[in-house]
């Protein structure tokens, strides 16, 4: 009767895929690693993000692997914590850590978006009306003027059904949302936060925070009356400026995060 039982389950297991622990890329370079770390505490002290949210940022060593922490508190990352991942969003070695159940959010837009280099997911307050309603985000001001003239939202029930936590907790609607995402540089996710994407950390932050920022202004300035928004152009020749002056921001937010370190 064992031996049989052996053969069940052998035969049972016989054509199950074998899923492969990813290999490493090696160890990225320490400044980006820094660099992650300083952008979890930088959201953080914002008000981007709070006990959660979380930021990636791509493998320099290999575009096909991403970097992001452990689950954990945004303010609270470390270096030791930070692990590396395939694009499936599986961790190359996990030491036993939890995985932030959200992570194919980031895994997804980078097999989508070659030219995405760090990724923020983010519950940010103001952005979340601009989610639920029918007023849609559009940038009121220069600082905000990478969010173009219409921002998407993504519908996690078009994916998902009427009877989901509203977390992007599979690939598939890691996948969905990446093409919500499309070629923008934010998505809204009903009544959920946002998901915003840059060619660098710094950028990366930069616009999860002028993205926050907007939604605030702009929600009360409707409450002025009639509002005034960028055009195209105003937006993209204010964004082409900005691209160029994200450091000036960032050195001083880094010191203001990172001054009790």
């Amino acid at each position: 009767m064992r031996l049989f039982a052996l053969l069940a389950v052998g035969l049972l297991f016989a054509g199950a895929p074998v899923l492969a622990q990813p290999k490493s890329a090696g160890a990225p370079d320490p400044k980006l690693v820094e660099d992650l770390v300083v952008a979890n505490h930088v959201l953080a002290d914002l008000g981007v993000v709070d006990g959660f949210g979380h930021v990636s940022v791509r493998h320099d060593k290999d575009a096909n692997r991403y970097l992001m922490s452990r689950s954990m508190a945004p303010a609270l990352v470390k270096a030791d914590d930070v692990l590396e991942y395939d694009l499936d969003s599986v961790a190359v070695d996990p030491k036993g850590r939890a995985l932030f159940l959200e992570r194919f959010i980031h895994g997804e837009i980078y097999k989508a978006r070659p030219d995405v280099i760090a990724v923020v997911h983010s519950h940010s307050p103001s952005i979340i009306p601009f989610s639920v309603s029918k007023t849609r985000l559009q940038p009121i001001y220069h600082m905000s003027s990478f969010l173009g003239l219409d921002v998407p939202v993504f519908e996690i029930r078009d994916v998902a059904g009427t009877g989901s936590n509203l977390l992007v907790g599979k690939p598939e609607i890691g996948a969905a949302l990446a093409r919500a995402l499309g070629g923008n540089v934010v998505v809204l996710m009903r009544g959920h936060g946002s998901v915003t994407v840059g060619t660098s950390i710094p950028q990366v932050v930069f616009r999860a925070y002028y993205a926050e920022m907007n939604a605030r202004l702009q929600a009360e300035a409707i409450k002025l009356g009639t509002v005034t928004y960028l055009t195209k152009e105003e937006a993209a020749a204010a964004a082409r400026t900005n691209d160029a002056l994200v450091a000036r921001p960032w050195e001083l937010w880094k010191r203001k995060a990172m001054k009790t370190e």
